[in-house]
């Protein structure tokens, strides 16, 4: 299984800060992305920063490992 978490107003958009996606072989970043972009594309418009296992990654063929988190935010400021 993959841990999808979400943050921000990417969560506010999904109605949730955590998921769980099945997991199957050769998955990678990109079938994660696709699918939840399918089901909630109003949140996905809002993403400009991904993690997987704790690291920002540019490279959607990351593959994912059974148990991996990925991380889904868009950009934040503060004071």
């Amino acid at each position: 299984m993959i841990t999808v978490l979400f943050f921000g107003p990417v969560a506010e958009r999904v109605g949730a800060s955590r998921l769980v996606v099945d997991h199957h072989p050769g998955m990678c970043l990109q079938d994660v992305q696709a699918r939840l972009k399918e089901q909630y594309p109003a949140a996905f418009e809002l993403v400009s920063l991904v993690a997987v296992d704790g690291a920002q990654v540019r490279d959607m063929a990351v593959a994912l490992a059974d148990n991996s988190e990925v991380v889904f935010m868009s950009k934040f400021s503060g004071g």
